[in-house]
């Protein structure tokens, strides 16, 4: 090795990364880790069983797989099957404490803080390692023996010297193996559907379900939000509207009448499955006469605004309220 810059440390990183054929195991693993990031965020790939393909590995070995490549750049270290049976394990301890120092963090246990977490500790990870291989010599580097595997695995479904039979029977076993991992990752992609539902409901000015402004002044606006999830297994635009009402009770004949209720704000969201959408919303009343404001949610069908009072109410997919006393 020749030194060109007299600093033997950055000539040793420039000679590694620079002039040494990156290996084929880390290869593969960062092309992998790179194509399972895309199919996460591609339109059309992301909704189907590709991305368990690609994830389901990167998540269960190819974090474990690069921290024992970093830790063992030698051939004897390690054998093969210790190799794959500790990346499983590490990746299985790895993923959790990533997520465990994200939840003390800002980020907190998102998708994206994990999945970019991830990313850059399996890259650094295959720095490392492609470092620490390429100061050792070729023969005693750790080489992924892809030819070997590959070897052995048609020996052993065509058998050298094996009847017809023998041959067939290791074709039939070796498709229904191919099968059953096919299926699996299937079903771990599309999970049978549960149940249909769509949750609403109404925040205080802390984003949480207390503090609600029930005294108000006339005119004045009192911070709140909404909030929608939808869990319908499809996107759906759901109108939000807010009414404000004056109801008594009548405890003679226990039921209740609406006196008078008029229209607040109306809003349309388009939500995809399984995503939840908060939105502030201020709370503002401009006469004392009423004691009431009405939160209705509809999917698809909205009625006319000729359907009024209680029958709007019922026509609504979800309904909340809010008891207020204005002043």
């Amino acid at each position: 090795m020749i030194f060109l810059s007299g600093e033997p440390q950055t000539d040793e990183i420039h000679f590694s990364f620079f002039e040494k054929t990156f290996p084929a195991d880390l290869t593969i693993a960062a092309a992998w880790l790179a194509a399972g990031i895309m199919v996460m965020y591609l339109p059309i790939l992301n909704e189907t069983p590709v991305w368990a393909l690609l994830i389901l590995p990167g998540i269960l070995i190819l974090p474990g797989y690069c921290f024992i490549a970093a830790l063992f750049p030698k051939d004897s270290d390690l054998d093969l099957t210790e190799r794959i049976a500790l990346s499983i394990g590490l990746s299985i301890a790895i993923v959790p404490l990533i997520g465990l120092g994200l939840n003390f963090t800002p980020f907190g246990i998102r998708l994206e803080p994990v999945l970019i977490s991830l990313t850059i500790f399996t890259l650094g990870m295959i720095l490392v390692a492609h470092y620490r291989r390429s100061l050792l010599p070729i023969e005693k580097r750790f080489r992924f023996p892809f030819y070997e595997i590959a070897n052995n695995l048609w020996n052993a479904i065509f058998p050298k010297g094996g009847s017809r039979v023998d041959r067939f029977l290791m074709v039939v076993i070796t498709l229904a193996i191919f099968a059953a991992v096919i299926v699996t990752v299937y079903m771990i992609a599309l999970p049978k559907e549960g149940e249909r539902f769509t949750e609403f409901f109404i925040l205080g000015e802390n984003k949480l379900a207390a503090d609600y402004p029930n005294l108000i002044t006339a005119g004045e606006n009192y911070p709140m939000f909404i909030g929608v999830k939808n869990h319908e297994y499809r996107s759906i635009d759901y109108t939000i509207e807010t009414w404000v009402m004056r109801m008594e009770f009548d405890n003679a004949t226990n039921t209740s009448t609406i006196l008078m209720m008029d229209p607040g704000e109306r809003l349309v969201l388009p939500i995809a499955h399984n995503e939840t959408i908060i939105i502030p919303y201020n709370l503002s009343v401009k006469r004392t006469v009423y004691n009431r404001v009405e939160f209705l949610l509809f999917n698809e069908t909205v009625p006319g605004l000729d359907v009024t009072g209680g029958d709007r109410i019922n026509a609504s997919y979800k309904d909340l309220y809010l008891w207020i006393t204005v002043k």
